[in-house]
């Protein structure tokens, strides 16, 4: 069904200027950002299938160019460049909240944030969360990529970066791309390697998050800290 074949009050846009945005389903949310379908698909159905094709709004902002490109109906640039310049005032969003108050205050807000940076990659991405003595994000680096091992990450260099931010305190984070957010013996490992190496210079490793689309997992809530 197209939009122009629904009754006035029940089309999005007129429904969101009626009543805010809060009135609106997800689909009609994502709809009025997109604001056109397909030849014999309309907007809706589009938005639907969007959101099926993701689980949800949450897994749709975790989406990246590449898999957006292979969604029909996404083709082009326009409707592509509008979503993840969503996505990313998303994200500054979120990182300004972070910047304000102790990361910590909400293990499950930081969580969503690291989903959206890191969740959707196809290979396994290594960051760090460098904070003030106060908790807060200075700044999140993307160390390293590839096979997670003790091997392959380097201690000195993440003690460089913090000492380089003036860090008191640091959040660990990568993805597992296989989907499951069960810690490894190599997390494990590498954890306690860091752990030791960023003592030496009095920065405190607060938690190491492990996120997939639609899963998180803190070692420090599973006592792995």
């Amino acid at each position: 069904m197209s939009i122009l074949d629904l009754p006035a009050d029940a089309r999005p846009r007129e429904k969101l200027l009626a009543r805010g945005p809060s009135a609106l389903s997800d689909t009609e949310l994502l709809a009025l950002l997109l604001r056109t379908g397909l030849a014999g698909r309309g907007v809706l159905a589009l938005a639907q299938d969007l959101l099926q094709r993701f689980g949800g709004i949450a897994g749709l902002l975790q989406a990246d160019a590449g898999s957006l490109r292979q969604v029909p109906g996404l083709g082009g640039p326009a409707k592509r460049s509008q979503l993840l310049a969503v996505l990313e005032l998303a994200r500054r969003a979120m990182a300004e909240r972070l910047a304000e108050r102790p990361v910590m205050d909400s293990a499950e807000t930081l969580a969503h944030w690291l989903q959206m940076h890191l969740a959707g990659r196809a290979h396994e991405v290594f960051a760090v969360l460098f904070l003030d003595n106060q908790h807060r994000l200075i700044a999140m680096e993307e160390m390293f990529r590839g096979t997670l091992a003790e091997t392959s990450v380097y201690p000195r260099e993440v003690v460089l970066r913090a000492l380089h931010h003036r860090a008191g305190a640091v959040v660990l984070a990568h993805n597992h791309p296989s989907g499951s957010v069960s810690p490894s013996r190599a997390d494990k490992v590498l954890t306690q390697h860091l752990q030791a190496a960023l003592r030496l210079v009095d920065v405190r490793v607060l938690d190491h998050f492990i996120v997939a689309p639609g899963a998180w997992v803190s070692l420090a809530q599973e006592g792995g800290l």
